[in-house]
This record gives C-alpha cells, structure tokens and sequence, in this order.
C-alpha cells in the first residue's frame, strides 16, 4: 500500500487523503483532485490489486503511511475523504485512530452492504461465476455504478478499467469484507470530528441516502447532503464539484476559507492582467514595426 502524490510539487496545508472505493487504485480521484489541489496536499490511498488483507491489517497499514507522510511533509491538520469501499476503511481509522484525523468525508460508504441479503449473497455467488461471465458482469455492474449521461466517456472507461483491474479472488475477499463489517455504534456516537456524509438520490448499487441518513444519528458532530440527481460513483460525475461542497457545508479550514475569499479573485486578476500585458506587448510589436 502507498499514497499517490497526484501533482508533484505540493507544500499545501491541510492534507487530503481520498480513500478509493473497492478497485483500490486510488485513480478514480483526478477529476475532484484537480479542483482542490490549490487548497490541499492531496494523497490516494492506493491498495495493491493482489492485496487481501484483512480489515485491522489495512487499517493499521494506512494509519502507518499517514503517520509517515505527517512525519516528512507536517501539515497542521488531515481530512479523509473515503468513498463506498473507502468509506467503510474511513470509518474505521477515525474510530480507533481519531488524535489523526481533523474531519471526515464519507461518500456513499458501503457500510449498508451487509444489511442486505441479496447483496450478501453475490459475495458467495462470485467465487462460483465462471471468468468470463465475471468480465461481462463488470461491464453490467458499470450501469449500476454511474449514469453514462452524467459522466464522460473518458470517466466511464477509467471507472470500467479500474474495475477489471482486481482479480476474482480479489474481488471475493472484499465484498466478503464488507459483508462482515462491523463498526461498535457507542463508539460512533463518542466520536466528535466533523464528518460530512454525501449520498447519492439515483444510486443503483447501495441504499445511500437510507445509510447517511442512519448513520448522522450516530455521529454527534455529523450533516448529510443528497446528491438528487447522483449515482453511486459521484464524484465521476461532471456536475458533482466536491471543493464547491466542502465551502457550502463551511467544511474548510480557516487557511482554505481565506484562500477562497481571495484566491479566484487573485487567479481572475492575475488573467486579466496577463492578458492585458499581452494586448500591451503586441500593440508596441505592431506600433515599432
């Protein structure tokens, strides 16, 4: 397991690590990334498509990458954004590691996965399916995961790739360890970190919005926003701006408040600007020639 550095240079605070869904390879982040890059060192969490590891081993494996990632690069506070899969590991490393994390992002967390039988049942389903029905079964579950008229072609195919990028077996062992996730509910209801939930009205795989809606009458210090339009894989979607979120819910840190108060106006001055020094340049070439 490592956390990717999506842009190379970054001295940027607070960090902003995204937790992938069940494809692990932290990839599917870029189109959310690029929007809050100039407002947080942001990291994936990239989990090796071989990789079985059980809940407490990739728990305590994340913990160690952020505490190393805090030691070499300090930053004064840490946001986790953990989406379906990602969601459920989120939850776990703020309960039993809670003096790291600063806020939470929960995005369709597929922690209601295992509330459901027929769900509980494809996990036994797929060790049985042969590997050419699995492949064409992927390209179906894609419907299910996202509406192709929100997401562009390009997205659709990273997501579909992300997909077919876990064997099997893989596949198997985390949909079982979502079957038996667990979370003790005293002790979501001691833990006082802001979370922000986000649950997609249209999702098609898990009952998102039922499952936020639960889960902010544990967490004290928690608010929910329904996507209405969104589908699972939301933060694919064109229209869905998670930065845009963060500010409506006042989910920034004083830092990246006053980078949004001032920042666009200074991006907008500095093109006007910019562009007004070349209006100026090629008046003179023309005026000298």
């Amino acid at each position: 397991m490592r956390l990717l550095s999506p842009f190379s240079s970054q001295s940027f605070d607070p960090l902003f690590i995204y937790f992938p869904g069940m494809d692990g390879t932290g990839k599917l982040f870029d189109r959310q990334a690029e929007k809050l890059k100039d407002f947080f060192a942001i990291r994936c969490l990239s989990i090796p498509s071989y990789d079985q590891s059980d809940w407490s081993t990739l728990v305590h494996k994340t913990v160690t990458l952020i505490r190393k990632e805090l030691e070499a690069h300090p930053h004064s506070s840490v946001y986790i954004c953990g989406e379906s899969f990602g969601g459920c590991l989120a939850m776990k490393v703020a309960l039993e590691f809670p003096e790291l994390i600063e806020k939470i992002i929960l995005v369709n967390p597929a922690s209601s996965f295992n509330k459901h039988s027929f769900l509980k049942f494809g996990v036994e389903l797929n060790q049985w399916v042969p590997n050419i029905v699995y492949k064409v079964a992927t390209m179906v579950l894609l419907g299910f995961l996202g509406s192709s008229n929100r997401m562009n072609t390009k997205d659709s195919k990273a997501l579909l790739d992300a997909m077919q990028s876990l064997p099997q077996d893989v596949v198997s062992w985390r949909l079982s360890l979502l079957r038996d996730f667990r979370i003790n509910s005293a002790k979501l209801r001691m833990f006082e970190k802001p979370i922000l939930l986000l649950a997609s009205q249209e999702d098609k795989l898990l009952p998102s919005v039922d499952e936020g809606r639960e889960l902010i009458n544990y967490f004290p210090n928690s608010r929910l926003t329904i996507l209405p339009e969104s589908g699972h894989a939301c933060l694919l979607e064109d229209n869905v701006n998670l930065l845009e979120i963060l500010e409506k819910h006042d989910f920034l840190s004083a830092s990246n408040t006053l980078i949004m108060d001032n920042g666009y106006m200074n991006k907008k001055f500095n093109s006007q600007f910019s562009h007004s020094l070349h209006v100026k340049l090629l008046g003179g070439i023309f005026y000298f020639s």
